[in-house]
């Protein structure tokens, strides 16, 4: 392939404005800011700096024009269907919010008692939303989603798993889920989850809950970490699409887990108003979903500034990330929209077995995709050290200041995950300053090194960019020799979800692992598919979930986590 030189910026053919170059970012400006986050987490109130694009750009959103193929698959199952083909069909008059929604709903009622992804399903709720959503043109109108359980959603509980919000029911949205609901979305229910984010979903004390899609049998696989119901509850065919956080790891590792493509964003292009806070400086609101446009539809709807999160003020404007999302063409070939040069640290090959085929794999794809260089790319220097533990630890006094009161008044309300808010509460404020200190270093070096030799950047670790608040995006790449998904995550530059979503599109536009979906879970009566309209009608599923249903009771048999799990994990 061609080489490509760094200063290229366009393609050379085709129309400019179908291959417009992802923004540029004020490289210093977002190294200020992160710092002045960090203020901002110590209690300080700052005026956050300001991060200009070096070009200006103007914001499309693309999510209104979305109109995809349909697979055949879909017509015979409509649970089948991709967000975008769900929107497609819906907007097309060939398929009604009201059957989506029983669909899914047939789905949770067979088997959701064994995966275990949902807290909360507002069946009943859902129904009506469905009914009234006939001829809605909003992005998402009639598109019904699943909300993990940390964010808040109007009279409707909101634990986080724990026993600290037991009981918990908010008067407002999150601002998230407000812009779902304003783009016509219907909240189909709450996802199991980690207490307060810590671990995959469990009980507050510790007993798992939510099982991978792809091994419902097998709890020792894990679903991925604290959003693994939401992921689950995608991968299982029982939402359109759903949403998560990610402090360390947790979109983009269920994302991997279970067959999905996740996108984490940077720091404050979603706003965080309304989520049940983890750690100030490294919670990143995003999407998990089937395919890059799925996501891209997703954070179409959540990005933007927010007059109640500081965080999301002062920023670009969100991109069309449709339009990024859309898979482009040379001829028969596939071509990246933007000339990318994707770059692999180098123990990204040291992996073995299975895993390493697919990453082999991986990258000989992508290499074969016109507009895409795959290139090795050096760690900064001292990456392991200042990605160390100790450096790491610096999350923890942002977890336990919130919950100080909770704290005094009684450790059993942190459960099974106690230990590591005691240790926010242990650290010295000297510890806390150098890490502060060591988190501005990386985040230089890796802008400065890393990204001088690369614009995307293969990860080995599905937390390190949390810590700099750089975007990420996980997408399928395998399977194991035992049918378990692998997942590959790349990492981006400030505010350039635009290019990541580009290259996962054309990734996808010439594998298929994203259109694969696991086995039902045993069941005596599983229901029937329900086709489109055109191709028959409906029977009704006599388990199909009602009313305002619960989650089932934890099977002991699972197993349980204990709070130095929670700590190892968490490391």
């Amino acid at each position: 392939m061609t080489k490509l030189h760094p200063s290229e910026t366009a393609w050379s053919m085709g129309d400019p404005a179908c291959f417009e170059q992802p923004l540029r970012v004020d490289r210093r400006g977002f190294i200020a800011r992160m710092s002045a986050i960090s203020a901002l987490a110590a209690g300080g109130t700052i005026a956050l700096p300001r991060v200009a694009a070096a070009e200006e750009t103007v914001a499309r959103r693309g999510s209104a024009r979305v109109a995809v193929g349909v697979r055949d698959a879909v017509a015979d199952d409509v649970s089948e269907a991709t967000l975008a083909e769900a929107i497609t069909l819906i907007r097309s008059g060939r398929l009604t919010s009201s059957l989506l929604v029983e669909a899914y709903l047939d789905r949770i009622g067979a088997f959701d008692d064994t995966l275990q992804a949902f807290n909360l399903v507002l069946a009943d709720a859902a129904r009506s939303a469905a009914a009234r959503a006939h001829g809605g043109r909003g992005a998402l109108a009639g598109i019904p989603l699943a909300i993990k359980d940390n964010y808040y959603t109007a009279g409707v509980p909101t634990t986080a798993n724990s026993y600290v919000f037991e009981g918990f029911v908010p008067p407002f949205d999150a601002t998230a889920v407000a812009r779902f609901k304003a783009a016509g979305a219907i909240v189909l229910g709450k996802t199991q989850m980690g207490p307060l984010a810590t671990t995959r979903a469990t009980t507050p004390n510790g007993t798992i809950t939510t099982v991978n899609a792809w091994t419902p049998d097998d709890p020792g696989v894990n679903p991925g970490g604290s959003s693994s119901g939401s992921a689950t509850s995608v991968a299982a065919r029982m939402a359109a699409s759903s949403v998560g956080t990610q402090t360390g790891g947790s979109i983009t590792a269920p994302s991997n887990a279970q067959n999905l493509t996740g996108l984490k964003p940077t720091m404050g292009l979603v706003s965080l108003f309304g989520i049940i806070p983890l750690t100030y400086t490294r919670d990143h609101p995003g999407p998990l979903a089937r395919d890059a446009m799925d996501a891209a539809i997703m954070l179409s709807v959540m990005a933007g500034p927010d007059e109640h999160d500081p965080r999301t003020q002062g920023l670009p404007a969100p991109t069309d990330y449709v339009l990024a999302a859309t898979a482009v063409k040379a001829g028969s070939r596939s071509r990246c929209r933007y000339r990318t040069r994707v770059g692999y640290l180098p123990d990204y090959l040291a992996a073995t077995g299975d895993t390493l085929a697919a990453r082999q794999a991986f990258l000989a794809a992508l290499t074969g995709i016109e507009g895409i260089e795959v290139v090795e790319v050096p760690h900064p220097d001292e990456y392991e050290v200042l990605m160390g533990s100790a450096f790491n630890d610096v999350r923890l006094p942002e977890r336990s200041e919130p919950f100080l009161p909770s704290l005094q008044s009684d450790l059993r309300l942190f459960g099974v995950s106690v230990t590591s808010w005691l240790s926010g509460m242990l650290l010295g404020a000297g510890e806390y300053v150098r890490g502060q200190r060591a988190k501005q270093l990386i985040l230089e070096r890796l802008l400065e090194q890393t990204f001088t030799a690369c614009d995307v950047v293969l990860q080995t670790d599905p937390s390190h960019f949390d810590r700099i608040g750089l975007p990420e995006l996980a997408l399928p790449i395998g399977f194991s020799s035992g049918g378990v998904p692998i997942g590959a995550i790349l990492g981006g530059q400030p505010f350039s979800e635009d290019r990541l979503l580009a290259v996962a599109a054309a990734y996808q536009q010439v594998s298929d692992w994203h259109l694969r979906r696991p086995a039902d879970p045993a069941d005596d009566n599983p229901p029937e598919p329900i086709p489109l309209p055109e191709r028959g009608g409906r029977r009704r599923f006599p388990r199909s979930a009602s009313g305002t249903r619960t989650a089932a009771p934890a099977r002991t048999e699972r197993g349980q986590v204990s709070a130095d799990d929670v700590m190892i994990e968490s490391q």
